[in-house]
Order: structure tokens, then sequence, then C-alpha cells
């Protein structure tokens, strides 16, 4: 379905919910493939996040957010904040796939001169909300935003993805408090939590469990689910336009790496390259995937 702001509007009318799952799983496949390649043409990136992210992502861009590619600075948009913004393969690919600027461009992944950065910079392309980087700033500027939209009384909505391992910054947790003070209804967080973070398992290195009760403590309504299922995805995004008094936070479990084999749960694969033999592995496994 479109993306534009006027596709989601309340009096429109929505595909079928088999339809909605069927395409999103259709883009989400298809980012996968893209920034694979944009990662092995590129000869560096992020795979494994991207790939634990893909399904959350594409949720969004291609199902759930009220944007507007050809007016991309509309007052009423949504807004989404990728707070761990080294995954920039599932952001840049979303974003093209959506419209905002032409899939070609998307060649020139992390290349001199290139608008895609390593990290999304929102001086560059149509469409990022604010600069961002794994280090506990996405979530805390997503909260002002959420703020700022309370205060007007105005009607978007503010998602923000987090990694789990990003949990482990004190800013984060600043702004879960202040979000869980102010009921700031309109802000959902997503949580990728592929319990992997570099070189190492999250809670090997800073133990977040218990992760719900945390949230909770904090004033916020919590949903788990599984961050690979897109109905369940869906589901709960749809819940986050119902009217609340508190923010969401939806963790989402996932796999580092997550629909290709060699990369799949594997820390390894937090940063790093396919070779030719492993990246025509992935793509064949992708393909077939989808065929299925």
């Amino acid at each position: 379905m479109s993306s534009s702001v006027e596709s989601r509007a309340e009096n429109a009318p929505q595909p079928d919910r088999a339809v909605r799952i069927a395409h999103v799983r259709e883009r989400a496949n298809w980012m996968r493939r893209r920034l694979l390649k944009m990662i092995f043409d590129a000869g560096q990136g992020h795979p494994g996040g991207d790939l634990s992210a893909s399904d959350i992502v594409a949720t969004l861009y291609f199902d759930i957010l009220r944007i507007d590619p050809k007016n991309p600075a509309a007052p009423d948009r949504d807004r989404f904040v990728l707070s761990k913004g080294h995954c920039t393969g599932a952001l840049y690919s979303a974003l093209a796939g959506a419209g905002f600027f032409p899939e070609a461009e998307l060649d020139t992944y992390l290349k001199p001169e290139s608008r895609l950065n390593g990290h999304p910079n929102r001086t560059y392309l149509p469409g990022i909300e604010t600069n961002t980087g794994p280090l506990g700033h996405g979530f805390p500027v997503a909260t002002g935003i959420a703020t700022a939209g309370q205060i007007d009384q105005a009607g978007y909505r503010v998602f923000v993805l987090t990694g789990d391992g990003e949990l482990q910054e004190g800013s984060m947790w600043e702004a879960a408090m202040f979000a869980g003070h102010r009921g700031l209804g309109n802000l959902t967080l997503i949580v990728d939590r592929n319990r992997l973070q570099q070189g190492a398992g999250t809670e090997d290195t800073n133990a977040l469990e218990p992760l719900a009760d945390k949230w909770r403590a904090f004033g916020w309504e919590v949903v788990e689910l599984d961050g690979h299922d897109v109905g369940a995805l869906i589901d709960a995004f749809d819940a986050a336009a119902e009217p609340r008094n508190k923010p969401r936070c939806i963790i989402a479990n996932t796999f580092k790496g997550n629909g290709v084999s060699y990369m799949h749960d594997n820390a390894a694969w937090h940063h790093g390259v396919p070779n030719a033999d492993q990246y025509a592995l992935a793509l064949s496994e992708l393909e077939a995937e989808m065929a299925a």
C-alpha cells in the first residue's frame, strides 16, 4: 500500500489484514536483499542489526507511518527515529523503497560524497528526523519530539527504534523516566531485542533483564512479541493509534542476521562484509524464502 499521509487517514479504507502482511513481508525481503548488496558493494556495514530490524522497519514504512515522500516535512507526518543509527542499510532501503529518493542512489552507499553515510544525517536526506548513532541519542530526541506534539496537541505519532545494547546508555533511562512522567501517549519505542551487541551478548556485557519490568516501573505500557512476526507487529502498531496516557514500549524479540543462515544469531556479524560466495548464498536463501 502507499505510505502517504492520506492513505493512513482514519476515514480511508484499509486493505485486508492478510494483504497488509503479505505486502510487508515482500518489502522486508526486498530490503534484506537490497541492503546486503549495499554492504557487499561498499565493503563495509552492519548486516546483523540491519537484518534483525528489517521486519520492524518494513512494517512501519510500508504499512503504518503516515508520511508523504513528496512532502517529507509535512507538519502532520508521523515521526520515525532510528536510534540504533549504525543500521542505515535497513533505513536507507526503506526510504528508497517508499519513494523518498531514487533506488539507484542506494548504489552510492558509504562512497565518497554520498548522501548515504554510515549514520543517518538529516541535512543530507529527506525523511530523516535527526542524526543518530547507537549512542543513546535518538531516543531522547524522539522523546523531545513527542513532548512538543503533546504540548501542541498535534496529531502526529512518534516511533523510535533502539538496539538492546544501546539501552546500556544512561541517557536512555533518563528519557524513559521523563516520557513516563509526561504520559507521552503519542510515543512508541521499539526495542530490537536480538540479545547481541558488538562482540558479545547483552546479558554477558551488562544485563538488561528483567527488561519488561524495568519499562513498567518507569510508567510505560509494555508489549512483548516476535519481532519477525509481521502480523504481530501490525497489530501492536495499530494499537498505538488508540488514545492512551502512557508511552508504549514494544520489546521485539529478534535474531541478529535474520534470514541468512550463517549470520543468524551470530555476534560476529554485528559488522562485517560477506565474501562473494557468502553473498551469493545469502541471496539464494532470501530468494527461496520469498518463493516459499
